[in-house]
């Protein structure tokens, strides 16, 4: 019989990559620690880690079995939060990750509410513009927006938004005084770009008339970050034109500080998504949550 409390031991030495900062993790020894993967070593009969002065890492036996361990600890705690739901409400730790501007905005209201409903219910939010792994970062869910890519973990999808091309009223003075009045014209602007997206400046735009063509900006980029509020930050400060979610940017144009260029042309909807491990079991405080978020948005 396969002894979870060792599977977890093994799992948080592999993520550390150091015995003694899981054991600093879990709250044991490091004799401790180091006993209980030398017996899951020794009951399954291969090595698992590498050992060096510094570091371990895994073994190829170990990185399989890593990857299968991450999946099994995902159902156990699944099934433990069924069980405990049924007799005391939701317990345990929900952890999320999400990009740092819809989490400020969207995520953390809903999340208070939730928090609030459940009150045995730890929350965890890492808010980062990376795509984290679900498994290896141990998240219950993550929200993602953009088109997905392809992924083994189930999505539902929570809402979609336009992105508006957009710019200051100084920088229109400044660098197009008679204005933008087409896709061409467009492409030649001055282009602040998000550097985690493959294609950040070739879209398929729908016309006023209902036609499809591709928009694509040549040479690139003048600027690039890597976070919608710094690509917004860059806007406000007339560095450019900038593509950026309609949520994110409503209030600033509402208060005239940004223009919406070619309001006519409509670039593609963007999801957002709720992404969650594809385990057996869906946690409960998983699928409530992901139905809370829904019916805040």
């Amino acid at each position: 019989m396969l002894n979870f409390q060792r599977v977890e031991i093994f799992v948080n030495v592999a993520a550390a990559g150091s015995f003694t900062a899981a054991a600093g993790a879990m709250g044991l020894t490091k004799a401790v620690v180091s006993f209980n993967i030398k017996q899951l070593e020794a009951e399954l009969g291969v090595a698992l880690l590498h050992r060096t002065t510094r570091r371990v890492s895994l073994t190829g036996a170990g990185e399989g079995f890593y990857q299968r361990c991450l999946l099994l600890l995902q159902d156990a705690e699944s099934v433990l939060d069924e069980v405990r739901h049924d007799h005391h409400g939701l317990s345990g730790v929900l952890r999320l990750t999400t990009t740092p501007e819809y989490g400020a905005r969207k995520v953390v209201p809903a999340l208070s509410t939730f928090a609030e409903r459940h009150p045995q219910l730890r929350v965890q939010l890492v808010s980062s513009s990376a795509h984290s792994d679900l498994i290896s970062d141990r998240f219950d869910v993550a929200i993602r927006l953009g088109q997905l890519a392809d992924s083994t973990h189930h999505a539902t999808l929570i809402d979609s938004f336009d992105i508006l091309p957009v710019a200051s009223p100084a920088y229109l003075q400044r660098f197009a005084p008679q204005g933008i009045h087409s896709l061409a014209q467009l492409a030649q602007a001055r282009w602040i770009a998000h550097s985690r997206l493959s294609t950040p400046l070739s879209w398929v735009v729908t016309t006023p008339h209902k036609h499809s063509c591709l928009f694509n900006v040549e040479p690139g980029a003048s600027i690039m970050a890597d976070s919608a509020a710094a690509l917004l930050s860059f806007a406000l400060n007339a560095a450019g034109v900038a593509l950026l979610p309609a949520w994110l940017v409503a209030d600033e144009i509402a208060q005239q500080k940004l223009t919406v260029l070619l309001a006519d042309h409509h670039f593609p909807r963007q999801g957002i998504y709720a992404l969650y491990p594809n385990t057996r079991y869906v946690p409960e405080k998983v699928r409530l949550f992901i139905e809370h978020l829904k019916n805040r948005i």
